[in-house]
């Protein structure tokens, strides 16, 4: 089973796919996280995209999905995958989709956390206030200012994909300003349904 998560920053979306990964035996695929193994690794494709990087340029479209094809096949990918943060874009989702299609695969749910933006600085303002009252250190880039462009960015990059998923009936909506529990809960639903139609 193949799901996509999507959602600002801070909606929740990390915490979820812990859950999935424990539930369903799933494995979560951060691109970031992958691009930077394949750096580590000096893969070929890492190389490529180390030049890339290092140029201050974007990793091509081919580049990802190869690494993300060549990831799939690994042991830990065998129940399928959480694909977080990926795909941004319309041509992004439409390789993925080509690309799992060549491996007899597909994509069972797109799942959208919908979270209220202000409410999440508000919950943000709060974190860094208890934590400097407890005397935390706070990082640099945990504060409102930043997470107000980078949820402008969520909404400028992936705001596409939302109706390509739509439109063919995948994308599913769930109330990511509920408690924990119960957004596992709607996301389970989501599942369920998606089991049923495979």
């Amino acid at each position: 089973m193949n799901i996509i998560l999507l959602g600002p920053p801070g909606a929740g979306k990390g915490t979820q796919a812990k859950k999935l990964e424990d539930k369903y035996g799933l494995k979560q695929l951060s691109t970031g996280d992958m691009l930077r193994a394949e750096i580590a690794a000096g893969t070929d494709l890492g190389v490529q995209a180390k030049q890339i990087i290092d140029r201050g340029d974007l990793v091509s479209d081919d580049i990802i999905i190869g690494m993300i094809s060549s990831r799939t096949e690994q042991d830990d990918c065998q129940n399928g995958v959480i694909f977080d943060g990926f795909p941004r874009t319309v041509a992004q989702a439409e390789a993925l989709e080509n690309m799992l299609s060549d491996k007899g695969q597909r994509i069972d749910a797109v799942i959208e956390l919908k979270v209220d933006e202000e409410a999440l600085v508000g919950r943000l303002e709060n974190r860094i206030a208890e934590m400097k009252a407890a005397g935390q250190e706070v990082r640099s880039d945990d504060n409102a200012e930043t997470l107000r462009h980078r949820l402008a960015t969520f909404r400028e990059q992936t705001a596409p994909i939302i109706p390509f998923f739509a439109d063919k009936d995948m994308l599913r909506t769930v109330d990511g300003m509920q408690a924990i529990d119960a957004v596992e809960a709607a996301i389970d639903a989501v599942i369920d349904e998606a089991k049923t139609v495979s």
